[in-house]
């Protein structure tokens, strides 16, 4: 089943798609382009919510706005878990039910770290996450990490057991598409996803990312989610 990790289609909760019609245009266009579950991951930042809990809510409203939206009859539109991007700040790991932000019905949490060099606090920080609630970690962007970081601390963050997230486009940049060629080769666990937030400049990318990726590495990548493909709900 064609996955999406990383995807800002929910309407009105972060810099992704302005109103539940452009939302339901993405999915439209995802389908179209092949993909069957979506990952909705809207950004998660600690020091801009009020909590956790009002997060969850207006992350649900959100999905419940596309929800209602009818789409063309007889068409079957990709099923939808909910997740979140979750910023590495300082205390993100003592959040009380931080695993509630987890990707529904998996032990997957998708962490995107500062665009700044890589210090101890960083991986302290997703450590402790991982640890204290049973969590996969999941690095968003992960290439996207290589213009801030020193080399040895790219090493460093490519040694952890993360699950490294390509973005579609790392295939069209010869430094991005190195990195991915390396992972793979060392047999990394390795998921993709558009990143999509729009349908203009940052639009669904998954027919490039067919034209350029192996079967083999796309079906590693789908499977990697480790469901029941029962378990997610359709639009």
């Amino acid at each position: 089943m064609l996955t999406d990790y990383h995807c800002h289609i929910l309407p009105g909760i972060d810099d992704g798609a302005k109103d539940a019609e452009t939302a339901l245009g993405m999915v439209m266009l995802m389908k179209e382009q092949g993909v069957e579950r979506i990952i909705a991951t809207p950004h998660f930042y600690s020091h801009e919510e009020r909590s956790l809990t009002e997060y969850l809510i207006r992350r649900q409203y959100a999905w419940e706005s596309i929800a209602e939206l009818e789409a063309p009859p007889e068409t079957v539109l990709p099923e939808i878990l909910l997740g979140a991007e979750v910023a590495v700040e300082h205390g993100i790991s003592k959040i009380h039910g931080i695993n509630r932000l987890a990707i529904e019905d998996t032990d997957m949490i998708l962490l995107e770290l500062p665009f700044r060099d890589l210090e101890d606090w960083m991986t302290e920080e997703i450590e402790n996450i991982a640890s204290e609630y049973g969590l996969r970690v999941v690095l968003a962007h992960v290439h996207r990490y290589l213009e801030y970081y020193s080399q040895e601390n790219i090493e460093k963050l490519l040694d952890t057991d993360a699950v490294f997230q390509f973005n579609n486009e790392a295939f069209l940049v010869p430094e991005y598409k190195a990195l991915l060629d390396r992972l793979a080769g060392e047999k990394k666990r390795i998921v993709f996803g558009s990143d999509a937030h729009n349908l203009a400049g940052r639009r669904p990318n998954w027919d490039m990312l067919r034209e350029k990726c192996g079967e083999e590495l796309l079906k590693a990548s789908d499977k990697m989610l480790g469901i029941s493909e029962e378990t997610a709900s359709p639009l």
